[in-house]
């Protein structure tokens, strides 16, 4: 028995640690695309200012603020993707002395020249080992189809004889996946250290805008409650209460039926009492939508998995949250997932769908995707509006993709304490 948990103990953190060489790979493709831009924004700089030396330049300086801004608000959109939110200065100042005089444009040329050299290395070596490493490891599949004198894929020079060298060329390849996941998270979190540092808002400036993001989450907490609470008065007056009405009439009809035609009466009960299930079931559907006693009981993963049964599209469901959430933040989940799911049904024509659900430390991670036709908007409405707004109440990220033709991903991540 011993030796079984640790087979699984060890098969748990491969697993964890390939999970994070993959995210490792995402965060360092992201970045790679940013310290492209970046490099080109920095080229543009030193034009402008060789240019400038001969005065023609000066025409031109203004371009070189808007340029580096639009590239770090890149680079601001994909930390925030992948980790805290980094919140944008203001606008850029009118004029140029004003611009040069500005802490937050000046860390902005200074993250420019930092992401668009170191980090554009860094960003090419991590994109390269996952290269070398699916190229070096498929390798004893192809190898007969080039000149053994070629010598085998990447830098490897030598002479492949046979199924033995090509081989050691796997080998090699396994090296680059091991150096992959054991250093794939540290060069990621080395590319994005500058955008945190440089990118971030300091002092004052961080913490008014702060402010003004929690006063903006506030608004939208108190628009959510008071949808929800719209919802719930909604259900109960267009259900529930006129059920109960229809209860009491028939009521009335079968004791004035009593006396003047007591053969009715069964039949006027009859519909009376069926009138009454149907308000209970009503008043049911309305209890669960505030909180649905299966998620208070056995916890996430089952009133998921209630969903994802239930759905009229076929639903593969991934729940990997060990441990329970915050009551409110399971709530959140579920709501989102219930809600996502019937878009899906209503509008994506979609012929499967799948849930994944994952705790990483202080976060719960939500993935909804379906193969349906795709180009959901929020503009559109379809719910998606009222998804953000839940998130955003409790300082969480929302991410839609959704290109026409599909598929459609909804990524979503929300605190959940440690």
């Amino acid at each position: 028995m011993p030796r079984k948990t640790g087979v699984t103990t060890w098969r748990g953190y491969f697993t964890e640690r390939l999970r994070a060489g993959v995210t490792a790979v995402e965060h360092i493709v992201g970045g790679l695309g940013t310290s492209l831009l970046a490099f080109v924004a920095l080229v543009w700089l030193a034009m402008v200012a060789a240019a400038s030396l001969l005065g023609v330049g000066l025409l031109l300086a203004s371009t070189v603020f808007r340029v580096n801004r639009a590239v770090a608000n890149r680079e601001r959109a994909r930390l925030t993707r992948w980790g805290p939110a980094v919140i944008g200065p203001p606008p850029l100042p009118a004029t140029i002395r004003e611009a040069l005089r500005d802490p937050e444009v000046r860390r902005e040329l200074a993250w420019v020249s930092v992401h668009g050299t170191v980090g554009l290395l860094l960003s090419i070596a991590g994109f390269l080992l996952p290269v070398y490493a699916i190229q070096n490891g498929t390798f004893p599949l192809w190898y007969w189809a080039i000149d053994p004198d070629a010598g085998g894929p990447g830098f490897i020079g030598w002479r492949i004889d046979g199924f033995a060298d090509a081989l050691g060329v796997w080998l090699v390849g396994v090296g680059f996946a091991a150096v992959l996941i054991g250093l794939g998270p540290g060069i990621a979190k080395l590319q994005a250290l500058p955008g945190r540092r440089l990118l971030t808002p300091a002092g004052d400036a961080d913490l008014s805008l702060r402010v003004a993001e929690l006063t903006a989450t506030r608004a939208a907490a108190l628009d959510a409650h008071t949808a929800e609470l719209r919802r719930i008065e909604r259900s109960l007056h267009d259900g529930t209460q006129n059920r109960l009405v229809a209860v009491n009439v028939l009521i009335g009809a079968a004791r004035r039926a009593a006396d003047r035609n007591p053969a009715a009466v069964a039949d006027i009960l009859e519909r009376a009492q069926e009138a009454t299930e149907q308000a209970l079931a009503e008043l049911r559907a309305v209890v669960r939508g505030i909180l649905p006693p299966v998620l208070d009981d056995r916890g996430l993963g089952a009133a998921l998995a209630g969903l994802a049964g239930t759905c009229a599209v076929p639903c593969e469901l991934q729940v990997d949250v060990p441990g329970r959430c915050a009551v409110s933040v399971e709530a959140t989940a579920y709501f989102l997932v219930a809600e996502a799911l019937t878009n899906v049904v209503k509008h994506s024509g979609a012929a499967s769908a799948a849930v994944t659900v994952r705790r990483e430390q202080d976060r719960l991670h939500l993935r909804i995707t379906d193969d349906g036709c795709g180009g959901a908007d929020e503009k559109g409405g379809s719910g998606l509006r009222g998804i953000r707004r839940r998130i955003e109440a409790y300082d969480g990220r929302f991410v839609l993709t959704s290109p026409p033709g599909g598929p459609t991903t909804m990524d979503v991540e929300l605190p959940c304490g440690s």
